[in-house]
């Protein structure tokens, strides 16, 4: 009996014994950490200085001898409790908004019009909106002012031809309304070129079976778009939505280099508000704080559209 255990035990298989966890080498993050730790700086350094910049005294005599001193959150209520600051946050929400809806209107027209374009056609179209995305800002802006100089510009040139005598020798940059729409032409010209071909790549991914059995089932166009095209494409609509958010939100160069604010702040917003706090009245630490606040409202105003775009997802 012992003896057939002795057997049965001898003969039984040995466990597989437990794979060893192979170790991951250390040189391929050894060689990407100088580029990591570099890019980590150039990003990180600016925006935690600028956070701890917001919570000094920091003027022109501290930037000289840096001797800043910590005062909390005096910088802070300072600017909120400034009546300026509040319109100047109302003005920017609505020249973001009004570009923003601009763009994407007219991105989503350039991008269905290249669905259906001839190739032919599609590459003359697409090089045209890639030569104006690769336009300087400055060139863009400098062009920009000339179309609408008093005398020598092409917009009142072309107005008063139309019939237009009103417009003869009108000062554009003068009046704080058109200086706003000159702006908001400006970049929207710059920014429909990446949305629309961001969008005209989407839309080439959705599978033609959608719209050919929605054709069977008698859907027009408008109906096709609705009901395939937004819900399939929703997360790429959200994304550009939020990138361009982001870029209109922080324009800068546009508005400084035509009318730097003005006429009379009609287009002062957050980013070039900041820009004067700090340099016309040597108060970096002001001009620290509007930036980051306007850094938080931008998260927010962010972070409640991603949340109602995945409350959508979620419900569909």
């Amino acid at each position: 009996m012992a003896t057939t255990l002795a057997r049965s035990v001898e003969h039984r298989p040995r466990p597989a014994p437990a794979p060893r966890r192979r170790r991951r080498p250390l040189w391929p993050y050894l060689l990407i950490s100088p580029t990591l730790l570099a890019t980590g700086y150039l990003l990180l350094y600016p925006l935690v200085r600028n956070v701890v910049i917001s919570f000094q005294e920091f003027r022109l005599p501290q930037l000289v001898r840096g001797d800043a001193r910590f005062v909390g959150l005096a910088n802070y209520a300072r600017v909120l409790s400034d009546p300026e600051f509040w319109a100047v946050v109302r003005r920017t929400l609505l020249f973001t908004a009004i570009n923003v809806v601009l763009i994407m209107v007219l991105s989503t027209l350039v991008a269905l019009l290249l669905v259906r374009l001839g190739r032919a056609l599609r590459l003359l179209v697409m090089s045209g909106l890639v030569l104006v995305w690769a336009t300087p800002v400055i060139a863009a802006t400098t062009v920009f002012q000339w179309l609408f100089q008093s005398r020598l510009g092409v917009v009142n040139w072309a107005l008063v031809r139309l019939g237009f005598e009103g417009f003869r020798d009108y000062a554009w940059f003068a009046d704080g309304p058109a200086t706003f729409a000159i702006l908001v032409v400006l970049i929207v010209w710059q920014s429909v070129p990446f949305a629309a071909l961001s969008l005209y790549a989407a839309m080439v991914t959705v599978p033609a079976e959608l719209y050919e059995a929605a054709r069977i089932d008698g859907a027009g166009a408008w109906r096709s778009f609705t009901t395939i095209t937004v819900p399939v494409l929703r997360a790429m609509f959200g994304l550009i939505t939020c990138l361009e958010v982001i870029w209109v939100a922080k324009a800068f160069v546009q508005i400084w280099v035509i009318s730097q604010g003005g006429p009379g702040q009609a287009t002062t917003t957050l980013p070039v508000y900041a820009f004067q706090v700090a340099q016309s009245l040597q108060r970096y630490d002001l001009g620290a704080a509007v930036s980051m606040l306007m850094v938080v409202l931008l998260v927010l105003a962010l972070l409640a559209y991603l949340r109602q775009l995945y409350r959508q997802e979620g419900e569909s």
